[in-house]
């Protein structure tokens, strides 16, 4: 079955057609190093995770590119703020960037050019599009002339004179229109700046994507995917610049996911509801969070509450733990063959039944639904009294290899009751013996094992966190 996805250009499901037979060129806006990521960065980082890793289940040779935004005007005041400069700033949040994204089951791209690595490369795109009359300079900086493109507004779905209503020059913009946007921003002074035709100087935000995709994956991508946000104006300015300077469609599929509310409400600063992803992890099993995030559409909004976190982490566990049973039963299940092929067949069909699910549009939340029918039948098959290791293998391996589309481990390393028992006795001794070390330290990996401990006048207690 071919995959199906949802384009914004066209506001339809379209077949999707790669532009050279088994290879995709996929370009994802990344983050703004600045911080620590927040809850609603993560969405698109594990959301196009998913699709990677999907396109390359289906046989694939996805070229993956995210960027890092490294220069900007927020990195620029984190950096007076903290009396640091601005390199050291994006180094120390690109680590924790990949340090947050690892932690949820994310692979790296291909390639994570940073804008500071390729100011030559944008200097020369914007000259492109000054020779070719798509942009001016102006007192040293340099903008875009909105009104020559004329396809201006097609990803957003909105007419030039829309776009024009509401739009003003602020004080201090040298632009000859309200719907211009800069390209080169003059350096004030002090700030980390570059040389220029124009002046000393930094690129604007929209234009490092057009540069860095068209270099290192082509003047025309298949996908191009973003949060939702940015459809308006980061990705219209992006086909605006791209298709002016090659004179050629940017990209053939535009994907974008949904938004995030905090217990219903939209995330912001100024309602101290602001969830970044290095607090969370710490609380939280990561691969609850990103089994989170693909409970719903990608296209539709999430909400993230603790509550509902809690409800995951317990589905997760079912699925979990029926994991758990069947590495259990393999050890004691014998050779036998009676009704092998008819629970195999079994098996295969909830693979096609996934595969279904995600070929349209990637729907993540119909493929989780799957994964709990497969651990449904597993458990089931697992009470009868004779099983047989072949099936058994091929229930765990169908729940790798899905769990692994989805970039979900159900592989634990969680401890039997007994085991735990076992290591509280441990422990008991070691106090006895007053060695607090050895004590110590069986809580602290009990406690990395999601073990909580409760000393009480009537004993040691425990319980799973």
């Amino acid at each position: 079955m071919t995959i199906k996805l949802y384009n914004t250009l066209t506001r339809q499901k379209e077949t999707f057609e790669p532009l050279e037979p088994g290879k995709v060129k996929m370009y994802v806006c990344g983050p703004t190093v600045y911080n620590y990521i927040h809850i609603g960065n993560a969405r698109p980082a594990i959301v196009y995770d998913t699709v990677r890793r999907y396109l390359e289940y289906k046989g694939y040779d996805v070229n993956f590119v995210s960027n890092f935004t490294d220069i900007d005007d927020k990195l620029i005041k984190a950096a007076n703020e903290l009396g640091e400069d601005v390199p050291t700033i994006a180094n120390r949040f690109i680590d924790a960037y990949f340090d947050d994204v690892t932690a949820l089951g994310c692979k790296r791209a291909n390639m994570h050019p940073r804008v500071t690595e390729n100011i030559d490369l944008i200097v020369d795109f914007i000259q492109a599009l000054i020779d070719k009359g798509y942009a001016y300079e102006a007192g040293g900086d340099v903008y875009y002339k909105t009104r020559e493109f004329e396809g201006y507004g097609k990803l957003s779905h909105q007419s030039i004179e829309e776009l024009r209503l509401g739009n003003r020059i602020d004080v201090g913009e040298k632009k000859q229109d309200a719907l211009d946007f800069v390209l080169w921003k003059s350096a004030k002074e002090g700030e980390i700046s570059w040389e220029s035709p124009w002046g000393e100087g930094r690129p604007g935000w929209h234009i490092e994507c057009s540069a860095m995709a068209k270099k290192y994956l082509g003047d025309t991508i298949d996908i191009h995917a973003g949060g939702q946000d940015l459809t308006f104006p980061h990705h219209e300015n992006e086909i605006a610049q791209s298709e002016a300077v090659t004179g050629k469609i940017f990209s053939k599929y535009w994907m974008h996911n949904g938004y995030i509310n905090i217990n219903n409400e939209k995330m912001s600063k100024s309602l101290g509801n602001f969830v970044l992803v290095h607090d969370i992890i710490k609380e939280i099993n990561p691969q609850i969070v990103r089994f989170f995030m693909l409970s719903v559409h990608y296209r539709h909004p999430i909400n993230f509450s603790q509550d509902l976190l809690e409800s995951t982490k317990n589905a997760f566990e079912r699925i979990t733990t029926s994991y758990v049973n069947l590495q259990h039963r393999k050890n004691s299940s014998t050779n036998l063959t009676e009704n092998n092929d008819e629970w195999l067949n079994k098996i295969k069909e909830f693979r096609v039944q996934f595969e279904k699910e995600m070929d349209d549009d990637f729907n993540t939340a119909n493929a989780i639904s799957v994964l709990f029918d497969l651990a449904k039948q597993a458990n089931y098959y697992i009470q009868e009294q004779n099983t047989s290791e072949e099936v058994i293998t091929a229930f765990l391996d169908e729940l790798d290899k899905l769990g692994d589309v989805l970039g979900i481990k159900f592989a634990t390393n969680q401890l039997l009751d007994e085991e735990i028992e076992e290591m509280i006795q441990q422990r008991i001794q070691a106090r006895k013996e007053r060695n607090f070390a050895l004590s110590d330290e069986i809580r602290d990996k009990l406690k990395d094992l999601n073990i909580i401990l409760e000393d009480t006048p009537q004993g040691t207690r425990w319980k799973r966190s």
